[in-house]
């Protein structure tokens, strides 16, 4: 199982990214995908989930309005893209295969997103 994510870096208040989560080893479009942050110092936040289909199942509050979680199951690769970003944002982002809430056996490595005037 490989969970590559791509598309972290800086970027402004306000600013959009959109994050790309490259996947192998298993039947991607058999498994919820969910994205999860740790901002520094802080405890892990679930921001969003995908069922199979490709139907949102989660999106946290934080984020409501400026992130949506989307998948391709042709190209394996789960997204998030994020738009209006705020300073608060800034975090390590994470790919998780299965829901939201359910803690992973490893994380991945993540992608750095940081949000700076």
């Amino acid at each position: 199982v490989e969970l590559v994510e791509s598309g972290g870096g800086l970027a402004q208040p306000g600013g959009s990214l959109r994050l790309s989560c490259a996947t192998s080893g298993f039947p991607f479009a058999d498994y919820v995908m969910s994205w999860a942050r740790r901002p520094p110092g802080k405890e892990v936040e679930w921001v969003a989930g995908v069922a199979q289909v490709g139907i949102p199942m989660y999106v946290a509050d934080s984020v409501k309005g400026r992130f949506t979680i989307s998948r391709d199951n042709g190209a394996r690769t789960l997204y998030l893209e994020m738009k209006d970003l705020k300073l608060e944002d800034t975090a390590l982002y994470h790919c998780v295969r299965g829901p939201p809430f359910a803690t992973p056996e490893r994380w991945t490595q993540g992608t750095q997103v940081t949000v700076s005037s």
